[in-house]
């Protein structure tokens, strides 16, 4: 590939800076890059045109010494749950087939006001639902790393679209959503680095909901630096969402001085599963030595509802799913599949839109709202879910950062795993708590499994400590010194 194409977002703005090339030449690069690679899959949307004019508009504003944006000139992509103004926007679903928004989502306008160039709008999991990037109308969406047994891989979900772009050097940052994981598990997938803020920190408004009360915004980029330069332009306060937090949004990136010194690093005993392969609890306790090494103290921690996390997620997030998706019936917007009644127009519209797997989780969620079982499943998973925040938070009494695998194994086969959504639940076990909880949490790759595939670390913090959080994953990233690079490149070298 071109050298355009494998610059980080750090070198892309001190390279503009300087002048060493333009923001069309840039954009360019990654245009020509994307349309060699349609065989990922990564893409539901293709914006040139769009990336184009915003390009010259950048290199216009550059040449005239007019003032410009932190991203200003930067090529980058958004996931398609982002509302994006006259560019159709689905959540990889049927049922929004054909829609184009008349209105910018608060993240995607952040970043087009610092300048960002949106190269067009990533593939995912119908709705953000989903573990594999396999439950897209659009079709599944291929890892670039892959190993010699003939299989594609997965690149994990829902924001599968966004990793692979990223790792297969398309897009130079994009945006993803998580709301159990789905920005930290793709991420360990294809060797990236990929950060969920603080719930509240980033603006929902204008992200199709999956459920409201754990979806947030957040960077998909190659290195730490990246996360947390884009992060600063990401987030912000929003009136438009009630769930927004009206705080001063700290310089993440001047965060990361590499002095992690005297920090106390919680290893929650909980997190070391049945069957955990040994190549991620080598990896983990790795880890552990690395940023021991660096000045950090590990330190056992509890954290006993820890394994009702996961059936706690499955019962919340489908039942706000089940309300958020009430609205797709064919009236207003969207496909519309006719019928003799209204009923039976809203049936067939739904039955035609929606997926097997958004389906299974619509059914659930009505199912555990219903008047008979309302208390015997929703309730308690919301006492769970408070429980889990109070472990949480009585744990950062005596830590500062909690480190524990991303997933627990390395990328699988697609095809594998379909017919067993418990084992594809299964995916999220160690992302699926800091949701919970609302707090934030980042992937850092970190090393490679047996077959050659990328593994990450993940690292949590308490509220709005984000700081944190880049200090101490910037330092293990530094140390784990991960270059590997997906199969996919070389034949592009």
């Amino acid at each position: 590939m071109n050298n355009l194409n494998d610059i980080t977002l750090a070198e892309a703005r001190d390279g503009l800076s300087r002048g060493d090339y333009t923001s069309v030449e840039l954009t360019e690069a990654h245009i020509r890059a994307i349309e060699a690679a349609r065989d990922l899959n990564s893409f539901i949307t293709e914006t040139p045109n769009v990336a184009l004019e915003r390009a010259k508009a950048s290199d216009v504003r550059r040449a005239g010494g007019n003032p410009l944006g932190g991203l200003d000139g930067i090529p980058i992509a958004a996931k398609d749950l982002f509302c994006t103004e006259g560019v159709k926007t689905t959540a990889g679903s049927h049922i929004l087939d054909g829609f184009i928004p008349p209105y910018e989502s608060t993240v995607t306008q952040n970043l087009r006001n610092a300048g960002a160039v949106m190269l067009g709008k990533t593939n995912m999991d119908e709705f953000a639902m989903g573990s594999a990037n396999i439950t897209s109308y659009f079709g599944a969406v291929k890892n670039p790393w892959s190993i010699d047994d003939g299989k594609d891989r997965v690149p994990g979900g829902s924001s599968g679209g966004s990793a692979a772009a990223i790792a297969a050097h398309l897009a130079i940052a994009a945006t993803g959503s998580d709301t159990g994981g789905s920005i930290r598990q793709p991420a360990s997938f294809t060797g990236i680095v990929g950060m969920k803020p603080t719930y509240g920190r980033c603006s929902r408004w204008g992200m199709v909901a999956f459920a409201s009360s754990l979806d947030q915004a957040g960077p998909m980029t190659r290195t730490v630096q990246d996360a947390a330069i884009m992060l600063k332009f990401m987030a912000g306060y929003d009136p438009k969402d009630s769930t927004s937090i009206n705080k001063t949004i700290p310089d993440f990136e001047s965060a990361m001085n590499g002095n992690i010194k005297g920090l106390r690093i919680g290893i929650p005993t909980e997190y070391r599963l049945d069957g955990l392969s040994s190549e991620v609890d080598n990896l983990w306790k790795q880890g552990v030595d690395l940023l021991k090494q660096a000045g950090a103290e590990p330190v056992e921690i509890s954290l006993p509802h820890t394994k009702y996390a996961l059936p706690t997620y499955y019962i919340v997030a489908p039942a706000e799913a089940s309300s958020n998706l009430a609205r797709y019936d064919g009236v207003r917007y969207g496909l519309r599949v006719p019928g003799d009644s209204l009923d039976e127009m809203y049936e067939n519209t739904r039955g035609a839109g929606f997926g097997k797997e958004v389906r299974r989780r619509i059914m659930i969620g009505t199912y555990v709202l219903s008047a008979g079982y309302y208390d015997a499943y929703y309730v308690k998973a919301m006492k769970l879910r408070t429980l889990i925040l109070q472990e949480f938070q009585q744990a950062f009494e005596s830590v500062d950062v909690m480190l524990t695998p991303t997933a627990p194994s390395a990328a699988f086969a697609i095809g594998e795993r379909m017919d067993d959504p418990i084992q594809m639940y299964l995916n999220d076990v160690f992302t699926v708590p800091a949701s919970l909880a609302g707090l934030p949490a980042i992937s850092v790759p970190s090393g490679l499994s047996g077959d050659g595939l990328p593994l990450g670390l993940h690292l949590i913090t308490k509220p709005f400590d984000e700081e944190t959080l880049f200090r101490v994953a910037g330092v293990l990233e530094e140390a784990v010194k991960f270059t590997a690079q997906p199969s996919y490149l070389r034949g592009f070298s």
